[in-house]
């Protein structure tokens, strides 16, 4: 677990060039490492995280007090839900595109479910409203998502050791649930929250009885998908879900930061600031070892599409909503030739490199989820999360959607 003492509250003069988008620390006026630019060109800020910071002791001393801490674990499953049109083809695109598994499908008097797992990760269920309003309604309807309205990321489902006791007690903190209590399933016991008002995103909790895994609820029955996992050599080294990344509004930052912390037993970690793209990217983990939860927001909050940059604009064309989520790549630069190869689009060419210790890209959006799919190489010694070079290329690479 990561304590407060291994909190990293960014408190920095950085330098990023505008021309290669280069990060680099520095005092004085030194030119771009990266393209040798003169240092008058390139941007030089600083930035706090200082309220943050106290929020972040103060909800880890409430989670204590409340009885919370521990008890909430690490990421079960994502679902994802699709127009009804689109289920079988957005299962399909994640199969051909990452080392995920066909495990089944089933179907119940509500949704339309299709469950994909790989070793080691939370599982994806993708899925599709059969009946009932869309509780998400509201927030997809934005100038670029509105022809998709039942399509987005959804929820998050964290473990949880004891789904009633966690009922009660965040019920008590005002903590609004989509159901009066945990749903009853065939292995397990669920619930979710409402979506929030900041992410747009709805955060689910499952108790497992017996062994973990088996979605399916008390009236779901069984259901042949006609769809099959792509044997291709490359998808072997796409593994594990890594990060997924939220967007989210610039006044919203914190305010999202802090309801995920006040849900879950994540703690805010560290957080990169990209003044050239008006950008902040935000790390909250469980621990080091886990799924790591990712809120990208503006600087400064959205005036328009030419001065707001990319995260703002995003967030003003589609809605606070998942970006991207990543999946842990061996071998990547096979992966990604291969991937373009077989047809795939992306944003960007490989970023980063062995000496960096990292190496990412982004895929296009897909028209099925809306999501881009990320895929990202850590190398054996790096022990770091991101770099500073790497967050400025990607988040500049998404102004092309």
């Amino acid at each position: 677990m990561i304590g407060l003492d291994d909190i990293t509250i960014v408190s920095m003069a950085l330098l990023v060039c505008k021309n290669c988008k280069k990060v680099y620390e520095v005092s004085g006026g030194a030119d771009c490492p990266g393209c040798s630019l003169a240092f008058p060109h390139s941007y030089n800020y600083s930035a706090s995280d200082a309220f943050l910071k106290r929020e972040v002791a103060r909800v880890i001393a409430e989670r204590a007090r409340a009885g919370l801490e521990g008890l909430v674990g690490g990421l079960e499953c994502i679902i994802i839900n699709t127009e009804r049109k689109h289920l079988r083809a957005a299962a399909q695109e994640l199969l051909d595109a990452t080392g995920l598994e066909l495990e089944g499908a089933f179907r119940d008097d509500a949704h339309s479910t299709i469950v994909l797992k790989t070793p080691g990760s939370a599982d994806v269920l993708v899925r599709s409203r059969l009946r009932g309003t869309n509780p998400f309604a509201a927030v997809n309807r934005r100038p670029k998502s509105r022809e998709l309205p039942d399509t987005r990321l959804e929820t998050f489902v964290y473990k949880v050791a004891d789904i009633d006791r966690y009922v009660d007690i965040q019920k008590a903190r005002g903590v609004r649930f989509m159901t009066a209590r945990a749903v009853r399933g065939v292995r397990s016991s669920f619930i979710q929250t409402r979506p929030s008002r900041f992410t747009g995103n709805s955060t689910g909790f499952v108790q497992w009885d017996g062994e973990r895994g088996d979605w399916r609820g008390l009236k779901s029955e069984r259901v042949r998908a006609p769809i099959a996992k792509s044997r291709k050599a490359h998808l072997r080294f796409v593994k594990e879900i890594d990060h997924a990344a939220t967007r989210v509004r610039a006044e919203d930052r914190d305010a999202a930061i802090v309801e995920f912390m006040e849900l879950t037993n994540y703690r805010f970690d560290f957080a990169i600031y990209v003044k050239v793209f008006n950008s902040i990217t935000n790390v909250a983990r469980l621990t080091a070892a886990d799924y790591a939860m990712v809120f990208t927001s503006g600087i400064a909050p959205y005036v328009d599409d030419d001065v707001s940059g990319p995260t703002e604009k995003f967030v003003h064309n589609f809605g606070p909503r998942v970006h991207h989520v990543a999946f842990r790549t061996e071998r990547i630069e096979r992966v990604f030739s291969s991937l373009k190869r077989d047809g795939m689009e992306f944003l960007i060419e490989l970023v980063g490199s062995r000496n960096e210790g990292l190496k990412q890209t982004f895929t296009m959006p897909s028209p099925l989820t809306m999501l881009v799919t990320e895929y990202i190489h850590r190398y054996g010694d790096f022990d770091g999360f991101f770099t500073k070079s790497n967050v400025t290329l990607l988040t500049g690479a998404t102004g092309r959607q």
